[in-house]
């Protein structure tokens, strides 16, 4: 797992929520720290100050593609600079003594889809994994992810650090796909895991056993739901809390019948009490129906 992405000029601010972010759980590990930044020195002193918190790696993000952050060079911007992203790379793995990883994008756009070069000097700056997302940053999230570059990178033989796939992996059976198809070292998941926390235990158990776990009942996703609900608010301050969560209730319930009016008080109350209200006539409505059965067995 890794922490939400963090500023580098926030941390060495000691801005208060760049500084929340450090916070890890012991139940979380193995846990990275994900740093995001446009400027060297920053960049290394915030690594210096995430290394304090003791996690298990420090991972620098040159792969987010919102415009306010490559605007000024950080996240996929850097993808415009590769000399400067392997100086910024190898002045952190210098400075601190956990592993450093990489997270990244095929290249700026289409017809600078690079990644089997950056991926080398990458490696040659002492990164010990990466993380390739197979889209480019004017690809943003549309469209589907290209993973035969991700593949190329893998297959080059002078790379001999682990690679990690990124985009698209949104069920166990596409997360056997990429092994198979594109012999990486392991996969990461990130949007398909909003409202569906379960897809984690659904994946390892397919990969193991070639079965397909049946889709959690109502009751089931509602329970998680009122958990997961519980700990943001333990977690996160005031509003904040119920905002980050509507996304995931929208998900936790996707598929049930006449479900819009629902999920527009789901998603425009910000009352907790009134959330829970929500969550438990659904439960109670519903109980053990499930949006989608799942119960075959394939061979893997």
């Amino acid at each position: 797992m890794y922490t939400e992405f963090i500023s580098s000029d926030g941390l060495i601010r000691d801005g208060k929520k760049s500084v929340q972010k450090l916070d890890i759980n012991d139940f979380e590990r193995p846990m990275g720290i994900q740093l995001y930044g446009h400027l060297i020195d920053a960049m290394v002193e915030a690594a210096v100050i995430a290394e304090e918190a003791k996690p298990d790696l420090i991972d620098i993000n040159f792969g987010c593609p919102v415009k306010k952050i490559t605007i000024r060079g950080a996240g996929a911007g850097m993808l415009r600079n590769i000399p400067l992203m392997a100086e910024m790379t190898r002045a952190i793995v210098n400075a601190v003594s956990i592993p450093v990883t990489v997270k990244t994008r095929l290249g700026w756009d289409e017809e600078n889809k690079n990644i089997v070069e950056v991926a080398e000097r990458l490696q040659d700056t002492g990164i010990k994994a990466i993380t390739i997302h197979g889209r480019t940053r004017a690809r943003l999230y549309r469209g589907e992810a290209d993973w035969t570059l991700i593949g190329a990178v893998k297959n080059n033989p002078r790379i001999k650090i682990p690679v990690i796939g990124n985009g698209d992996i949104d069920s166990p059976v596409k997360a056997r796909e990429m092994f198979n198809r594109y012999g990486v070292d392991g996969i990461m998941i990130g949007r398909a895991t909003v409202g569906r926390p379960w897809i984690f235990r659904d994946i390892r158990h397919y990969l193991s056993t070639g079965e397909l776990l049946p889709e959690p009942n109502v009751t089931e996703k509602a329970e998680l739901a009122l958990f997961h609900l519980s700990q943001s608010l333990e977690f996160k301050e005031g509003p904040r809390a119920i905002y980050e969560m509507r996304r995931h209730l929208s998900n936790y319930f996707k598929g049930l019948p006449d479900f819009k009016e629902t999920r527009l008080k789901l998603l425009t109350t910000t009352d907790a009490d009134e959330i829970k209200r929500i969550i438990n006539e659904i439960k109670q409505q519903w109980g053990n129906f499930r949006t989608e059965e799942r119960t075959s067995v394939y061979n893997i």
